[in-house]
């Protein structure tokens, strides 16, 4: 999309309203762009004779394919478009899911920690100790970072 006019369009406030008038908006823009395209094909397809298969080879011509690709392409398009403000939210709440996943092992682990808090430095659970502070210092780094992300966002 390319913007003529002179204001600065870097800061723009999202609203509901908003969305709501993009979303419809390209909907009937889509939908409006697919039923000339499957107008033009159609017209297309009546205009020219069929092809005839080539002897011995059983191929037909290319103009079907064609058309199909071109329907195709703008069906993805259309549907690209429609996405595309949805990618931003996806990708926070993406970020969010993944992050209450890290953040699982932190909560299961945590209680192991505490428990064998004692034999830090040498003891019978030293070994359990190190493992499971470094399961819980690994995973609640990942939790964190993953909701700094998404906030950033």
């Amino acid at each position: 999309m390319r913007i003529t006019d002179r204001r600065c369009y870097h800061h723009i406030e999202v609203r509901p309203q908003t969305i709501g008038r993009v979303l419809g908006t390209g909907l009937r823009v889509g939908a409006r762009i697919a039923g000339q395209r499957m107008a033009a094909s159609a017209q297309n397809a009546t205009a020219t004779p069929t092809p005839q298969v080539v002897a011995g080879t059983g191929v037909r011509g290319r103009t079907g394919g064609q058309t199909a690709g071109r329907a195709t392409a703008g069906l993805a398009r259309g549907i690209g478009g429609f996405l595309r403000p949805f990618r931003r939210v996806g990708g926070i709440l993406w970020l969010e899911v993944t992050g209450v996943f890290f953040f699982l092992p932190v909560v299961v682990f945590a209680p192991t920690l505490w428990r064998v808090r004692a034999s830090y430095a040498q003891g019978p659970d030293h070994r359990t100790f190190l493992v499971t502070a470094a399961v819980v210092v690994v995973f609640f780094y990942l939790g964190v970072s993953s909701f700094w992300r998404a906030r950033q966002k």
